[in-house]
C-alpha cells in the first residue's frame, strides 16, 4: 500500500470546487505552500482570483486558483 495522499485535484476540478464554494457559508482552502485557511469566499470566475474572508479571526486572503490545492465545503 502507498502512503501517498489522495491525488491532487486538477486545475479544472479546483475551479469547479471554487465555483460551488461561492454559495457555501464556510469553506476550507488548502494552499500549495501547505497552509489551510477557513472562511467564506468571493471568487471571480473570469479572472481566476478570489478572496477568503474569515470574520471570526478578522483576516482576509487574496488567492489565485493556481495556489489552491483543495477546497472543502
Amino acid at each position: 500500500m502507498s502512503t501517498r495522499q489522495a491525488a491532487r485535484p486538477t486545475r479544472d476540478e479546483v475551479y469547479d470546487l471554487l465555483m460551488n464554494a461561492r454559495q457555501a457559508d464556510w469553506v476550507e482552502l488548502s494552499l500549495e505552500d501547505g497552509r489551510s485557511m477557513s472562511g467564506a469566499i468571493i471568487f471571480n470566475e473570469f479572472k481566476g482570483t478570489g478572496r477568503l474572508i474569515n470574520v471570526d479571526e478578522e483576516f482576509s486572503y487574496d488567492f489565485n486558483v493556481d495556489q489552491i490545492v483543495n477546497v472543502k465545503l
